[in-house]
């Protein structure tokens, strides 16, 4: 028998380290924990039998009023993570992941309460050995900021070694997806059915990418940059911020200010202003998530006075010399407002955002014939093309 046959074999050996894994599990444990202050109280609150990360959690909903609906939502970050690896800055990402599950949620006129996720990573060392716990710190505590902005309890913080089924930009590679399980009333659904012509829409500002459009961002940036372009400095129009570090800017979480105008899932609790339809302006941009809002209704937009566009996305479309057109600029990204709310009461909506410190704004109105008109604001840097854009 040959020593190599002798030799005995570990999990270790495979390239997951269960002992380091326990203690990654154990910091974004102690992260959830600080998190279950937010349902304090409330619906959401966490009972744990005992004190240990893999022990059992779980809430009491025995009290529930009638009507009450629950359901869940799932969604990751996406490609904006190779950005964080380039940089090996962490601690924002979890405000893309809090944002795209909670703030998908409360376009049905629901309220997140829960949160959990999974951390799928090639490995929790380097290549000496020497464990990422740094990096998983700074995820947890993203994590923490995170969830206390969109008042959720985080219940759980799952990690796997999943090897090369795993790449990215340097050492540290991951994907991070997670769940918001919600609580909703049947009479305040918004199903979009109530929205009505002259309704106002009112824009929550959005000064970065959110997590969409992040693949046509890292492609043109390496055209345009090079394959380090994350690292780089344009001074003249980012002053000391590395065009990586612009582009990793977190999103906005608007999920507090939005329960608080629909009032949530208590009819006990009153309503902030009158709440028509909300748009999460994610993948499709606002005419692809205006075009969803609307669509029950048949009715359609237009946006007369949108935000300024984020000088980032302008300064993209600037070096691809017309090859990406305005039209799919507002396809893919935002463009400056991250949720639109259709309201008749318009100052309400505002007075509720400018209380949770968003800029809020009426960016347009609902009209009664169908498609969507934007007024050209993507064109602040550039010489403007079509003072209108139209989608069918």
């Amino acid at each position: 028998m040959s020593d190599k046959t002798r030799t005995s074999l570990t999990y270790a050996d495979a390239g997951v380290d269960i002992a380091l894994g326990d203690d990654v599990s154990q910091i974004f444990y102690n992260a959830a924990r600080q998190t279950w202050e937010n349902r304090k109280g409330k619906l959401g609150e966490v009972i744990a039998p005992f004190d240990d990360f893999s022990g059992v959690r779980a809430i009491d909903v025995s009290s529930l009023p009638a009507g009450t609906l629950m359901n869940m939502g799932l969604d990751g970050v996406g490609t904006k993570i190779e950005v964080a690896e380039g940089l090996n800055q962490h601690h924002t990402i979890a405000n893309d992941l809090i944002a795209m599950i909670c703030d998908d949620a409360v376009v049905r006129g629901a309220e997140p309460v829960l949160v959990g996720s999974i951390l799928d990573v090639n490995s929790l060392k380097d290549e000496n050995k020497k464990p990422y716990l740094n990096q998983a710190r700074q995820l947890a505590y993203g994590y923490v900021c995170a969830a206390k902005l969109a008042n959720v309890a985080i219940i759980n913080g799952e990690t796997a070694e999943l090897g090369n089924r795993v790449n990215g930009i340097g050492g540290f590679n991951y994907n991070w997806g997670g769940a918001v399980v919600w609580f909703a009333n049947r009479a305040r659904l918004l199903t979009g059915k109530k929205i009505i012509p002259g309704d106002s829409l009112v824009g929550l500002q959005e000064q970065g990418f959110r997590s969409n459009g992040l693949s046509l961002v890292r492609r043109l940036m390496e055209e345009f940059h090079g394959n380090d372009w994350y690292k780089q400095y344009n001074v003249g129009i980012f002053g000391n911020q590395r065009l990586g570090e612009v582009v990793l800017r977190p999103s906005k979480i608007y999920t507090m200010a939005v329960v608080d105008m629909f009032g949530g899932y208590d009819l006990e609790r009153r309503p902030r202003a009158e709440i028509h339809g909300v748009a999460h302006i994610t993948g499709g941009g606002l005419p692809g998530k205006l075009g969803r809002m609307l669509k029950p209704s048949g009715l359609g937009a237009v946006i007369d006075n949108p935000f300024d566009t984020p000088r980032i996305m302008m300064y993209i479309r600037g070096f691809t010399n017309g090859r990406l057109s305005e039209e799919e600029c507002y396809r893919t990204w935002n463009m400056g407002q991250g949720m639109v709310i259709a309201t008749p009461e318009p100052e309400k909506v505002m007075e509720v955002a400018e209380e949770h410190e968003i800029k809020s704004q009426r960016i347009g109105y609902v009209k009664g014939e169908r498609g969507i008109e934007i007024k050209n604001r993507a064109s602040y840097l550039l010489k403007p093309e079509n003072p209108v854009l139209y989608f069918a």
